[in-house]
Parts: structure tokens; sequence; C-alpha cells
């Protein structure tokens, strides 16, 4: 069977349901925000994105709801859900959330980690330094009088997932 040459067009340009074109979004609105950086941004299937942000100085919600403001009105405006089916978020990661950033572990400077190594050892302790190779923690070993202090430096090749650790 033969056709008249043509190909079916689809106008798919205002659809982003991408993550790279919710992130290149959120960066234009953040520009102007030095402190402010991306984490990471999740897509579900039912359109439900959400926006992990953090900031040097902390985040607050007024910051997480101007920008949570600015990228729904230029997400209808640009119809990129034409029948308007999507839920947003915008937030920090939150306490329990592991780092993933250079940014973040430098933030977290002078609080204490739990670090998981890519062979599922963990060590705790607290973060000395973070730098683009890896970062240093200094833990104890022993207790009492038998306690002794290591400082290790920690490539960010072996860590699987770093959490800061909250203490009340």
């Amino acid at each position: 069977m033969e056709g008249n040459g043509s190909v079916p067009f689809f106008y798919t340009m205002n659809q982003p349901t991408s993550i790279q074109a919710i992130e290149a979004l959120v960066e234009k609105i953040i520009a102007d925000n030095s402190d402010i950086f991306l984490v990471s941004v999740r897509i579900k299937p039912t359109n439900n994105i959400k926006v992990f942000l953090d900031a040097d100085s902390g985040l607050s919600i007024d910051k997480c709801i101007k920008i949570n403001r600015a990228m729904y009105r230029t997400i209808e405006e640009e119809a990129w859900y034409p029948d308007g089916n999507f839920s947003l978020e915008v937030s920090s990661p939150g306490v329990d959330e592991p780092l993933k950033m250079l940014r973040q572990y430098k933030k977290n400077v002078g609080r204490n980690l739990e670090v998981v190594f890519t062979d599922d050892t963990k060590i705790e302790g607290k973060l000395t330094d973070a730098a683009e190779t890896g970062i240093q923690l200094q833990y104890t070993e022993g207790k009492n009088k038998k306690a002794v202090t290591h400082t290790k430096d920690i490539a960010f090749g072996e860590i699987k997932q770093a959490t800061v650790l909250i203490s009340f």
C-alpha cells in the first residue's frame, strides 16, 4: 500500500515530560538568586512534579512558594500540560534525604553524618571538609579512656549514601 508521501506531524513542543525541561525552568527561575540551588526533580506518571531545592543559608517556605508560583504560571501559560492535568510541589529535600551534591556537603560541614559505603559498611562522624573529590570525616572508635579520634578522607566514589544525623 502506498501513501501520499506525507508524514503525520504531531505538535509536541509544548509538552515537556522530561526532567531536563523542568530542571531548565527551575534554573531560569532561580538564576537571580545564587543562594538557592536545584537538588533534584522527580516526575511521577501521574504528572506529579516534585522539585527539591536547597539554599546555602537555608530554604524558607516563602522562597518555595514564590518559586512554585512562578513555575506553575509558566507551565500553564506555555500549555505544557494542555489538559491542566499536573501537580507541582516545590520543597527542600528534607532531613532524611541523602546528600547528593557537593554544595550540600559544604553546607553541612560541622554536622554529623552517617556514611554508607559502596560495600554497605557504615561510619558515623563529623563532616570536617568537603571538596571536589570527596569529604573528610572525623569519627571516634572505642569508649571512655580507650576512645581514639580518627580523620578519614572519603572519595565520592566510595560513598553509596550520606545522610545528616539529627541530634536532639
